[in-house]
């Protein structure tokens, strides 16, 4: 089945950048509708973006939007988030995900039946 492998977590301070990548393999980007998710400690696992199959539309988190932008490269079969302004707030461990399923709001993690197995993201002011 199809594999997801994220990968550009790192430490950086108040106000920087990071972009994750989801590396796919197992079956096309295009087919599949994907999301990024995360997990502080103690809480319960959130939807920060989910672009629609195909690419068509994107959604976002209302803590997020205006800083992350989700997107996917096709030929590479990759799936990013670019994240800006990275506030203390953000830091927890980010998963992406997929289901080939178009029902269900984006953020219901019950939805996706396909989850990498997550990068550290720590955010210090």
């Amino acid at each position: 089945q199809v594999q997801l492998v994220e990968s550009g977590g790192g430490s950086v301070q108040a106000g920087g950048s990071l972009r994750l990548t989801c590396a796919v393999s197992g079956g096309t980007v295009r087919s599949y509708y994907l999301g990024w998710f995360r997990q502080a400690p103690g809480e319960e696992r959130e939807g920060v973006a989910a672009i629609s199959i195909g690419g068509g539309s994107t959604y976002y988190g209302a803590s997020v939007k205006g800083r992350f932008t989700i997107s996917q490269d096709i030929a590479k079969n990759t799936l990013y988030l670019q994240m800006n302004s990275l506030k203390p707030e953000d830091t927890a461990m980010y998963y992406c995900a997929a289901t080939r399923r178009y029902s269900g709001s984006w953020y219901y993690v019950p939805r996706y039946n396909s989850w990498g197995q997550g990068t550290q993201v720590t955010v210090s002011s």
